[in-house]
């Protein structure tokens, strides 16, 4: 197994040679982060994947935010299924080539195509929930589960990109995802964009509960807050991992 190096890191930041399948734009994220131990994460992960580490450690994060302008690449934006809210949780990961990548326990979303075509195209566990917006209070019930995730966030100070070897850098320049298909085959999909435009978070209220509903127990205070005003993005295709 193959440990990313530094170079690899920034390798996945290029233009893919293909050609994307479909545009979208990511916008005010939310970059909680909770340090865990990494065999938390590895006894959940597929055997071919590793966990990812900086500095010896991993974390395990919570992102909600607001997808705009989803779109398929031959199409236009369409009313009442382009916008819509999500919020995931993650950890990092890297094959055996030593690609570093995110590995998705959950995506909450409030848009149920989106769910379903996430689920059949991209083999990840999507969430079908209730979500809204009101200011900067950010509200989601994931279907069949009681309680209620509430976040009131704010970026707070000047935007800057994310050194390479930073600890920013590690969580938030990921570029490839893996994901899992029925008969265990993995899956990767690249995405393309700007690197993050970033600033410390403002956090007024936050929650624990997308983490605990994928059975998670973490310490009360994030060991990083971040917030970004977002990014366009495009989608590549899904590629098996030989």
């Amino acid at each position: 197994m193959r440990i990313p190096t530094l170079e690899d890191r920034l390798a996945v930041r290029e233009k893919p040679a293909s050609s994307p399948v479909m545009f979208q734009t990511w916008s005010n994220l939310l970059f909680l982060h909770w340090e865990i131990d990494a065999q938390e994460i590895a006894k959940r992960i597929p055997d071919r994947l590793s966990v990812d580490l900086h500095k010896g450690k991993t974390y395990l994060g919570l992102v909600p935010f607001f997808m705009r302008k989803v779109r398929p690449r031959f199409l236009p934006t369409m009313p009442g299924l382009s916008n819509f809210l999500e919020l995931n949780v993650r950890a990092y990961v890297h094959d055996e080539r030593g690609q570093p990548g995110v590995w998705f326990f959950s995506l909450d979303c409030d848009q149920p195509i989106a769910v379903e075509v996430a689920r059949k195209f991209f083999h990840l566990p999507y969430q079908h929930a209730q979500m809204s917006t009101e200011g900067s209070i950010y509200r989601c019930q994931r279907k069949d589960c009681e309680e209620k995730a509430v976040f009131d966030y704010e970026g707070s100070g000047h935007l800057q990109t994310a050194k390479p070897g930073s600890l920013e850098f590690f969580l938030l320049e990921r570029y490839l995802l893996f994901s899992e298909s029925r008969g265990g085959k993995i899956h990767c999909g690249q995405v393309h964009h700007s690197p993050y435009q970033f600033t410390k978070a403002r956090v007024g209220k936050k929650s624990k509960a997308p983490l605990e509903w994928e059975n998670f127990s973490v310490g009360d205070e994030p060991t990083s807050q971040l917030y970004s005003p977002g990014v366009p993005v495009s989608i590549h295709p899904l590629r098996p991992v030989n």
